[in-house]
């Protein structure tokens, strides 16, 4: 029944923090309801990013796309409303009207390309170590051009706090890894 040119990878937007488990839910429901044929695939966008943790190099996968799964799955309204009903699924993304659009091929390479291996370059540059009570500059969001004091750093959530002067009183910003750099 299912045309396997019809397979296509589709975002999926879940809860945030449920990633984990939307995945496990939709491959349970392949195997029980015996979908192989529609159902390829389920994957969650990460990317291994070197930390340093006590003086150790320790590799970690973060998402790249917090909320979001990748389904690659041949399309169907039945297949749509069974995944859209599972917990912590929220909805396909794209489409308005006929249904959820399939990522283009560019889409998909950017995506697969963007999960780097641990040996490569990119990823074991100490992009992502931070210290508490080192200087950032802020590169992006509303604080974007101020410098701050690391405070606190949340290694599993990809996150730092980081106290920025503003006025004249230092205020504390939660801020992603990506929206910082080095002073260095």
């Amino acid at each position: 029944m299912g045309d396997s040119l019809d397979k296509k990878w589709y975002v999926l937007q879940t809860y945030s923090g449920h990633e984990n488990k939307v995945k496990t839910n939709i491959e349970k429901m392949v195997q029980q309801q015996k979908l192989e044929d529609q159902i390829f695939s389920v994957k969650i966008p990460s990317m291994e990013v070197a930390e340093m943790k006590n003086g150790k190099k320790k590799v970690t996968k973060k998402k790249l796309m917090p909320g979001y799964v990748l389904v690659e799955m041949n399309m169907t309204d039945d297949l749509r409303f069974k995944i859209q009903n599972l917990p912590s699924v929220s909805t396909f993304v794209g489409g308005k009207g006929k249904g959820p659009e399939p990522l283009s091929l560019d889409e998909i390479k950017n995506l697969f390309s963007d999960v780097g291996n641990v040996e490569s370059e990119e990823v074991s540059r100490p992009r992502f170590l931070f210290k508490v009570g080192e200087t950032l500059k802020i590169i992006d969001g509303p604080f974007a051009n101020f410098t701050g004091l690391v405070d606190e750093i949340f290694p599993d959530k990809g996150r730092l706090r980081v106290r920025v002067e503003i006025f004249g009183r230092s205020t504390p910003v939660e801020l992603d890894y990506l929206q910082v750099k080095s002073e260095q």
